[in-house]
Order: C-alpha cells, then sequence, then structure tokens
C-alpha cells in the first residue's frame, strides 16, 4: 500500500521515530502481523500520537471496567458508523469481530443497532453512546435512569462516555486525514469460529 492511500499526510519513515513510537508500532506488528494505518498516520506528529493512544489505552482497558471488550468495540462501531468514519467502521468492526466471535454482528451494529441481535442493555448502552455523540445538548437525568435501569452505574456511564468523545475525535482525524483501512481489517474473523 502506498503512502498516498493509507493518508493524505506523510508517513515518516520507521527508522526516524522515536524509540517509544517505534517500540509500540513494532510491539503491534508483532501481534497483528501487519501495522495498523492508525498507527503510521498519527506517528506523523509524535506529541498528538502518544496523547491519542495513551487515552485510548486508558479508557479501552481501563482495570474494572465491567464492560466486556465486545461492548466497547460496539460503541465504537455505532458511533464511528454515525459520523461516517470508514476508518473505525472497518477496523473496530473487525474488532468487534474477533472479540464477539460473531462475524455478523459488527455490520448489523454499523446499519441499525436497533435490529441487531444483542440485549436491551446493551441497546440502550448504544442509544446513549449515540445521543451523547449526535447531540450532547440533549443528554438529561432521564438517559442515566435509563442507563440505570438496565443494570448500568455510574462508571459504567463514565466508561460508555469516554469511549464514545474519545472515538468522536478519533472518527475526526481519521477523516481529516483520510486515513484508510488496511485490507487486513475487511476479511479479519469473517469466518464463524467454533
Amino acid at each position: 500500500m502506498s503512502e498516498l492511500t493509507i493518508s493524505r499526510y506523510p508517513i515518516p519513515d520507521l527508522k526516524y521515530l522515536p524509540e517509544d513510537i517505534l517500540s509500540r508500532i513494532l510491539e503491534v506488528q508483532e501481534k497483528a502481523k501487519f501495522i495498523p494505518n492508525v498507527f503510521l498516520t498519527l506517528a506523523y506528529r509524535p506529541a498528538e500520537s502518544r496523547a491519542f493512544f495513551a487515552y485510548h489505552d486508558a479508557i479501552m482497558h481501563r482495570e474494572g471496567s465491567t464492560l466486556s471488550p465486545a461492548e466497547k468495540e460496539m460503541i465504537v462501531v455505532a458511533i464511528s458508523s454515525a459520523n461516517g468514519c470508514q476508518y473505525c467502521v472497518v477496523a473496530h468492526g473487525a474488532m468487534l469481530r474477533v472479540f464477539s466471535k460473531e462475524p455478523l454482528l459488527a455490520d448489523q451494529i454499523a446499519v441499525n443497532y436497533l435490529h441487531a441481535p444483542i440485549n436491551e442493555k446493551q441497546k440502550a448502552m448504544l442509544t446513549f453512546a449515540l445521543k451523547l455523540s449526535n447531540s450532547p445538548e440533549l443528554v438529561q437525568e432521564s438517559d442515566y435512569e435509563q442507563l440505570k435501569s438496565h443494570g448500568y452505574d455510574d462508571e459504567d456511564i463514565l466508561d460508555i462516555a469516554g469511549i464514545t468523545a474519545f472515538f468522536g475525535l478519533s472518527n475526526r482525524m481519521a477523516i481529516v486525514t483520510r486515513m484508510q483501512p488496511n485490507n487486513e481489517f475487511y476479511t479479519m474473523a469473517r469466518e464463524p469460529r467454533s
């Protein structure tokens, strides 16, 4: 894949990257067997790349979170679809397929989560996330009460909000940089697992 197809901004040569950023990229490459384009695109501005991934890790891997990895990816896919972010829908759709072991779920959520085969609690989570993403000024006490009626607590609500807010930023940066999904994401975990 050429630089022009990854991002509208220059992709830094790996050998000139700061050691910490290069180390992270190589670690991801070792695990995934490819380098997700988000790492290459955001490496253009190292300080922002560090801040981006530090916050990503803080919200997506928060110790004590009761949201499952699949539920976190459901939020990312739903709001990224609403924001029209191709990179995040494709990349996080792949992650949702991996975590849920459901090869159709990401596409179903991206099109219309209300028709996806998820439970009512998860639908309430996505309803809140989409409202916060699309119309934050309309969020009110009844929205929190609705979440709590489905078993979410204040910590869960902060998790949902943090993921929603962060991926609002991520979606906009991916759109502006014209970040393209890696081909590997399109086919990842498409086959049902036994």
